[in-house]
């Protein structure tokens, strides 16, 4: 698809870009994520105290408004470490044991085609080592919500915990628990489900106690069935097939309660990089947690796991922590490095193309 590609001025450079590094090569991954055919990008770098942003591409593909540094945008699956922070918390003020059962707190939930909570810890849970199905892989899950036909029909319907692990339960686990590790958006379903036993709250209001108010995360909200995105925000894009072909469909409302505690949260770049740059920092975790937290397991992958967040060595040497987030129409990466100095938040408003990763690799590395 042509794209009228409106390049705008960093809405937050605070701090000239070269004060503290030189940009270009951010700048340049940028653009060529828009040349590679993503509607719009929108990023904020964090360092020391000084901000930078920079945007590329459209906000809206009908008018052509550009993107904003000030975007919000659905976060998908950067909640994980959201949520695996409240759990630590949790664990720190002795609510629970990240070696409890998931039996322990949700008695029988966890049954069926050789799924068994008795045999789960909620470790097993936070760093996707407990083998239970992911319930997007399930196909009917698929089938109703993410073909086009699907999507259209159901994109505002209201999903509980409930219905998204009966999608998952219904399929074989992966693996015993403890054997493996395998993504599985189920395991934050589970892990969300846990805080509100332990404390008798929605998982979303702590989120809010322990973390949005005390960071004072302005634009960041655990929506529940809200359907649409505080102002401002871009449209949200997709193909709504597995290819990048065929034609792009406006996605931006939806029910995200279809992602629960894997991925329902909303934010902006600027919040998601303060909001890992503290937690790298022991500003939300004691250091046994942190510690507990950063403690890896293989993925076979470019990356290791954690509890609730990722981290990669790039090609420059350089580690980060962070985490992915991709819902339908939305595409995101926030990372920092080790001593949470140096974040990076990155939005792409459609979900078929580009590089997230590119855009990490550019400013950490210079390449």
């Amino acid at each position: 698809m042509a794209l009228s590609a409106a390049l705008v001025t960093p809405a937050l450079a605070a701090t000239p870009a070269g004060a503290h590094g030189d940009h270009d090569a951010t700048r340049r991954a940028v653009r060529a994520a828009v040349a590679d055919g993503v509607p719009g990008v929108t990023v904020t770098v964090r360092r020391g105290h000084g901000t930078w942003a920079d945007t590329a591409g459209v906000g809206n593909l009908k008018t052509g408004k550009p993107r904003s540094a000030h975007d919000h945008y659905r976060a998908a699956s950067i909640s994980k470490t959201f949520v695996a922070t409240v759990l630590l918390q949790l664990e720190a003020e002795g609510e629970l044991s990240l070696d409890d059962t998931v039996e322990r707190w949700l008695p029988g939930v966890v049954r069926g085609n050789g799924h068994d909570g008795r045999e789960i810890t909620l470790r097993q849970l936070l760093d996707h080592t407990s083998g239970i199905f992911d319930y997007l892989e399930d196909r009917g899950f698929q089938q109703t919500y993410m073909t086009a036909d699907g999507f259209q029909e159901h994109r505002f319907d209201r999903a509980t915990p409930e219905d998204l692990l009966a999608f998952a339960l219904r399929n074989k686990p992966y693996f015993a628990p403890g054997e493996s590790w395998e993504y599985s958006n189920t395991n934050y379903v589970l892990a969300a489900q846990v805080i509100e036993k332990a404390t008798g709250n929605a998982y979303g209001d702590e989120i809010r106690r322990r973390i949005i108010d005390p960071l004072h995360l302005t634009s960041t909200s655990v929506p529940g069935n809200r359907t649409t995105l505080p102002k401002p925000s871009s449209r949200a894009y997709s193909k709504l097939a597995r290819t990048a072909t065929g034609p792009t469909y406006d996605v931006t409302e939806l029910n995200p309660s279809l992602a629960y505690g894997s991925g329902e949260m909303v934010s902006d770049s600027a919040d998601l990089t303060r909001f890992y740059s503290a937690l790298l920092r022991g500003r939300l975790l004691p250091p046994e947690q942190l510690k507990a937290m950063k403690a890896t397991v293989d993925t076979n992958g470019t990356y290791r796991y954690g509890l609730g967040i990722a981290n990669a060595e790039l090609s420059c040497g350089v580690h980060v922590w962070g985490h992915a987030g991709g819902i339908t129409g939305s595409n995101s990466m926030a990372m920092t490095t080790e001593d949470g100095r140096h974040s990076l938040a990155v939005n792409f408003n459609g979900d078929w193309s580009g590089s997230t990763g590119a855009i990490v690799e550019a400013e950490f590395c210079g390449k």
